[in-house]
């Protein structure tokens, strides 16, 4: 196919040697196959703010660092200069998170670099080596849907341990290769401890997952796993080997702040205390 005017500049570096077909095309960006020497990725081209479909873009930029002040300055007057900062800031922050996610363990694809507005990643695959179909297009039994849901929820928590909230979970930014799901599209991830939206964030993510498994697995609809994993995190306890219960007791009456902080800190001294006796046992 002919070469799209915004991956010229990767041709012309050699970054890519061949622009095979369209893959996709989204709210946020359009996705090519492309070839890289001897490796076939995709190349994710992000559409400008004015063309992009996604709302609330300042909730998710919230806690996001710049490199230095005067981009920071630029970014807050809105200044061309500054609409431009704001789009690498937009842009990075996928490249960002899925190298952190990646080395966290979590099933993202693997990044190569962003150059002029173009990210360049693996193309997840599967069994057959073609281009691997999103959640919404694969056919769901029962069994596959609580199978691919528990998978899910390993890698919401190994998401959030890493510090990371998804920002905008769902079955069409999910894929599924030969092994289960792969988390994609991540410009909006959000800080869980710089955005003071993260808490609400991160629980619509787990219940998009439960509306739509629950589809095919109704006992999921009964769940409340994204309030058990906040407050798993809030209080300091959350790990990715932590069995989680999807039950969650909804107390409608006026917060005990100390005595929640008690709790906590009582829970912490003796996960201590454990320790420290398991270690002189083993010495």
């Amino acid at each position: 196919m002919k070469t799209p005017k915004r991956l010229e500049p990767l041709v012309q570096e050699g970054l890519i040697d061949e622009v095979m077909r369209q893959l996709m095309s989204g709210k946020e960006a359009t996705v090519y196959v492309v070839r890289c020497g001897d490796e076939i990725r995709c190349a994710k081209v992000y559409k400008e703010a004015g063309q992009r479909s996604f709302k609330q873009a300042a909730a998710y930029q919230e806690g996001r660092k710049v490199k230095n002040s005067r981009q920071a300055r630029a970014m807050e007057k809105g200044s061309r200069y500054g609409r431009k900062m704001q789009e690498e800031v937009w842009q990075n922050a996928e490249v960002d998170a899925l190298y952190r996610l990646a080395a966290a363990g979590v099933k993202v694809p693997t990044p190569y670099i962003c150059f002029e507005g173009v990210l360049l990643m693996d193309l997840v695959t599967d069994a057959s080596g073609n281009a691997a179909p999103r959640l919404n297009d694969v056919e769901m039994t029962a069994a596959m849907a609580l199978e691919y849901h528990a998978q899910l929820l390993h890698q919401v928590v190994l998401m959030l341990c890493a510090g990371i909230i998804h920002g905008d979970l769902s079955e069409y930014n999910i894929l599924v290769d030969a092994d289960g799901p792969v988390i994609i599209d991540l410009p909006q991830a959000v800080d869980a401890a710089g955005n003071t939206n993260a808490g609400t964030m991160l629980e619509r993510d787990v219940d998009n997952l439960r509306t739509y498994f629950g589809q095919f697995a109704p006992a999921l609809n009964a769940t409340y796993y994204g309030k058990e994993i906040w407050a798993l995190y809030q209080a300091g306890l959350l790990t990715p080997e932590l069995p989680l219960t999807g039950r969650f007791k909804h107390d409608e009456r006026k917060v005990d702040v100390g005595a929640v902080l008690y709790e906590i800190e009582d829970a912490r001294l003796e996960a201590e205390a454990q320790q420290r006796y398991r270690q002189e046992m083993a010495g």
